[in-house]
């Protein structure tokens, strides 16, 4: 079978730590080329996956023999270099927020249907075990009616992850335009989504109130709630000091579900009849030591490309989730809940 020859454009963390470890796992995939500004780094990666080096990401893209990008980039490059990918006849994984605005947003789904080709966000969280079998749960009525949720997603910060350290993007409002919220709670928003369905309102307290030298938010709470009156809060914090904290809890009429909230049990059932169920699944996905495993994001991407398959997180799914991140942003300006269906229409 013919492989799937890919770039990368951004050899930062995200792609030394995820895209480019992945895609050399996946036997059905080639690398050809990888593409940063700053040539060394290009560089290093160029010479680790026997791929081309390139500075311009224009050059890299007028390589005919690729078929596939990832997109690793700062979040205000996601939109414009993704379209430029899209328009120059390339399948596109592009990494989490999708874009800094709606429009944005649009106008990269736009590309991917005027090009053909496949647009996939890079949001892993639908791909987790206990995620994957906690729906399953749901769907099946088990839980019966679901109530409400708490979800968090937060660490101490991007200095230790990203290549610049406290010197990073995520720390510059114009490139990041969003922190924690854009790193992580987007996220959580996709899986709430995956989880339980579209969401209608959003409420929200924002700050920047663990980190210095920085306009972006550091700390973020929402508050949710869909169409059939299931409510919860959402947090996104880089000022989680001690460690990660990837957990969701669901309580529903006949049960709870508590995901990633246990160190050795992924998932566990809990029933108000006394019954109990740990699950022992895959390890969720982290960035200490000797927590990347697989995301399944990249396999997903090549699968859906080779067999002609919807990605499971295209660029409308992205918009949504990222519609929820802009909501929120809304009501912590205004102080006011924002209606989903009035603030940011979902197409």
């Amino acid at each position: 079978m013919k492989k799937i020859k890919v770039g990368v454009i951004g050899c930062g963390s995200i792609a030394r730590r995820r895209h480019l470890i992945e895609y050399e796992a996946n036997e059905q995939v080639e690398i050809i080329a990888v593409c940063d500004i700053k040539a060394e780094r290009a560089a290093e990666s160029a010479n680790k996956y026997a791929a081309k080096a390139f500075t311009d990401y224009k050059e890299l893209l007028r390589l005919a023999e690729i078929d596939a990008v990832s997109i690793c980039l700062p979040n205000y490059l996601h939109a414009p270099v993704s379209i430029d990918a899209l328009m120059a006849g390339k399948h596109v994984l592009c990494e989490k927020p999708m874009a800094t605005s709606e429009e944005e947003a649009k106008a990269m789904i736009e590309a991917a249907k005027m090009s053909g080709k496949k647009l996939m966000i890079a949001h892993n969280q639908r791909f987790v075990s206990s995620h994957h079998k906690a729906k399953e749960l749901i769907d099946s009525g088990k839980l019966g009616k679901i109530y409400s949720f708490k979800t968090t997603f937060g660490h101490p910060g991007p200095e230790a992850w990203s290549i610049d350290g406290a010197g990073s993007w995520f720390f510059n409002k114009e490139q990041a335009f969003i922190g924690a919220m854009g790193d992580l709670g987007v996220h959580k928003a996709d899986l709430m989504r995956y989880l339980l369905g579209e969401f209608t309102e959003v409420g929200a307290f924002i700050e920047t109130n663990a980190k210095e030298n920085t306009e972006v938010d550091d700390n973020a709470v929402y508050i949710l709630r869909t169409s059939s009156g299931i409510i919860g809060t959402l947090a996104a914090s880089w000022s989680y000091v001690t460690g990660g904290d990837n957990s969701t809890v669901i309580y529903g009429e006949k049960g709870v579900l508590r995901l990633e909230a246990d160190p050795v049990y992924s998932l566990i059932e809990e029933y108000r009849t006394g019954e109990t169920v740990h699950h022992k699944l895959d390890k969720i996905q982290t960035n200490e030591e000797g927590g990347n495993t697989t995301t399944h994001v990249i396999d997903h991407f090549i699968e859906c490309i080779i067999n002609d398959k919807e990605p499971l997180i295209t660029g409308e799914e992205g918009m949504k989730s990222l519609q929820i991140v802009l909501a929120a942003l809304e009501s912590n300006e205004t102080k006011q809940i924002i209606s989903l269906k009035q603030g940011a229409e979902v197409i």
